[in-house]
């Protein structure tokens, strides 16, 4: 019987508890994951097990565990806090990603990489495709990008995996902010000059998993079918869990920033497409399924 090892990093986040989930349940809110999962092996590190800017460390774990497939979902996503903390968002979004890359190679591992629509400079006014030059306008979006660099360079075996606007049951993100506001608030105002693709984490694992048994390495974009504004993404939230707040649209301009945010971030789920099937739902039918913790 092969037994199939797969090691996570940045374990407590929303997306990792989400894949260690579904690999345990075997299906997703999509339908079953490939039966290579049947027989796995877990092997979850959040900061406290590994530090991944520690190249030492990280060699260290590597080689003890020797995964078959390591899942990175260790990053520094604090936009704002990334523009004082350059070392930080440097070593973390970087230099970590740099160390997974090279230890696994040394142990024939594959790594997938969790990147960021922040990559590109958000000016475009069509749906981003994975060929698309990368010009990211924020340290967070210059950090993630030189990840997916690194990542690239150390391995052949690596799968980029980039999202947007990722909301589930786990942390804290925008659908779980806007349903606090809604419960507390008649009134809010939420930027309409932004648009994205509202992304369900579950439907993000499911993918990455399927994705990740193939050789097919590269660049990928994952996110949720359909685009919308944050205003929008809001008044859908409201309406799905019958809150009676009005949300009223304003510009970015009433919220000022330490960072550009992307105008337009819509990514096309290109590869997918074109490898192992792009079953990502609409944002509006997945949002339709959500249960918050």
């Amino acid at each position: 019987m092969t037994i199939l090892k797969v090691a996570i990093t940045g374990a407590k986040g929303q997306l990792a508890r989400e894949i260690i989930e579904i690999i345990k349940s075997g299906k997703s809110e999509i339908g079953q994951i490939p039966n290579e999962y049947i027989n796995y092996n877990l092997v979850c590190a959040d900061v406290e097990e590994l530090d991944i800017t520690d190249e030492k460390a990280v060699e260290e774990f590597i080689q003890a565990e020797s995964p078959d497939i390591l899942i990175n979902c260790a990053a520094m996503t604090n936009v704002d806090g990334c523009e004082t903390a350059l070392e930080t968002a440097m070593k973390v979004n970087a230099i970590g990603p740099r160390n997974l890359s090279r230890s696994c190679k040394k142990v024939n591992a594959k790594i997938v990489h969790i990147s960021t629509d922040y990559v590109f400079d958000g000016e475009k006014k069509i749906p981003y495709c994975e060929w698309d030059m990368c010009a990211p306008q924020s340290i967070y979006g210059k950090s993630k990008y030189l990840g997916e660099v690194y990542t690239r360079e150390q391995n052949p075996k690596y799968f980029i995996i980039r999202t947007s606007w990722l909301y589930g049951k786990y942390g804290n993100n925008f659908v779980k902010t806007m349903m606090k506001l809604g419960k507390t608030k008649d009134e809010i105002k939420v930027v309409n000059d932004q648009r994205g693709n509202p992304t369900n984490v579950n439907d993000l694992a499911h993918h990455i998993l399927k994705v990740a048994l193939t050789e097919q390495y590269g660049i990928y974009h994952c996110t949720g079918e359909g685009e919308c504004s944050w205003f929008e993404f809001a008044q859908g939230i409201m309406k799905h869990f019958n809150l009676n707040c009005k949300v009223k649209p304003c510009t970015s301009d009433e919220f000022p920033s330490p960072v550009k945010r992307p105008k337009f971030s819509s990514l096309n789920n290109l590869m997918l497409k074109v490898t192992v099937g792009n079953e990502m739902r609409d944002w509006k039918e997945a949002l339709s399924s959500f249960k918050p913790e």
